[in-house]
């Protein structure tokens, strides 16, 4: 039996926080809930991901061994030794899910979790990709953790790559059981150019958007730039295109993407205040000074940007004080 914990929320870290600051003030405000639409199996035509590899577990490795299934399944060339460093942690005798997500951006692959319910995980198998899900086999009071991928549903079964066994079946009723006990927690391993098989706009970009919080830049542009062949002239999706870019160190780049999305959104002070950074880079310090002059007139009262948008000066006025200091020209008075 493996053994895990159930604890939501990401693991990112914001590194990149100067030019990102404010992509949430793109995006509407999310539910914390779902609901439970489709919660039961469509009972229709079999289905059954049969080349999915398998990887019997070590006790308590349930989580390396699901995941590596799924990166495998997905084309990423790792093995069980190095996500079992990455993911499992002895203490617990199991691995969270921060860890296993966490693993999944830093191979490469955006970790898409599932609305709850059926409809969902049959649309990703219809898609051809195994989803990796935690049950708990247990009660409330007293679980027992357990991550499985799920590569086959038909008729009142479900097929998963579970523990040791290859094939085990379950009733949909009792997996859904286990499944909704653990709060329908799963998700599928996306490559950059894929998309969901039911994305919805706003919680993809969310997912995005962690991408970057938690510094994979390249996946998150890459990801950012598919989203903008879907949902063309989106600001959040260029936003978070430039914002990686930027993070990439691509300052044309980055500040050509900004200058694109405020052509679109001339008052947006976020990313005005980011252009003015991705200038001053380029050594465009006078362009930098005006760019964040303009935004901190945008971003009268919002206190947050505002404050963002004054060290942003500040950083711009010491890099002309050293300009000016290497090529000793006397300083000009600060604007």
């Amino acid at each position: 039996m493996c053994s895990a914990r159930s604890e939501r929320g990401h693991d990112g870290r914001s590194p990149g926080r100067r030019a990102s600051f404010a992509l949430a003030l793109f995006s509407a405000a999310l539910s914390a809930g779902c609901a439970l639409q489709g919660v039961a199996i469509d009972a229709g035509a079999p289905r059954e991901l049969t080349e999915t590899p398998f990887f019997p577990q070590e006790r308590y490795q349930c989580g390396p061994a699901a995941l590596l299934t799924v990166l495998t399944q997905s084309g990423v060339r790792t093995d069980m030794e190095t996500l079992v460093q990455q993911v499992y942690l002895p203490a617990r005798r199991g691995s969270l899910q921060a860890e296993l997500t966490a693993a999944t951006r830093r191979a490469g692959r955006i970790p898409w979790r599932l609305a709850p319910g059926g409809e969902a995980l049959v649309a990703e198998l219809d898609a051809g990709r195994p989803v990796l899900v935690l049950q708990n086999l247990g009660v409330g009071w007293w679980p027992r953790w357990h991550y499985a991928v799920v590569v086959g549903v038909g008729g009142d079964r479900v097929i998963l790559r579970s523990g040791t066994e290859r094939r085990r079946v379950m009733r949909s009723r009792t997996f859904l059981a286990t499944w909704r006990r653990a709060g329908f927690w799963g998700f599928v391993a996306l490559r950059p150019d894929e998309m969901p098989a039911e994305p919805d706009r706003d919680r993809w970009f969310r997912t995005l958007s962690e991408l970057e919080e938690a510094g994979q830049y390249a996946l998150a542009a890459e990801a950012w730039e598919r989203a903008l062949a879907v949902w063309p002239g989106s600001a959040v999706a260029l936003f978070g295109l430039a914002n990686s870019q930027y993070g990439l160190g691509d300052w044309a780049a980055a500040e050509a993407s900004y200058r694109r999305l405020l052509a679109a959104r001339p008052g947006l002070a976020a990313a005005l205040n980011n252009r003015a950074l991705a200038l001053m880079r380029l050594g465009r310090l006078d362009e930098a000074e005006s760019e964040a002059e303009r935004a901190l007139a945008a971003a009268a009262g919002e206190p947050d940007v505002e404050h963002a948008v004054r060290e942003t000066l500040e950083q711009i006025r010491a890099a002309r004080e050293e300009s000016q200091s290497r090529s000793g020209r006397p300083s000009s008075t600060s604007r």
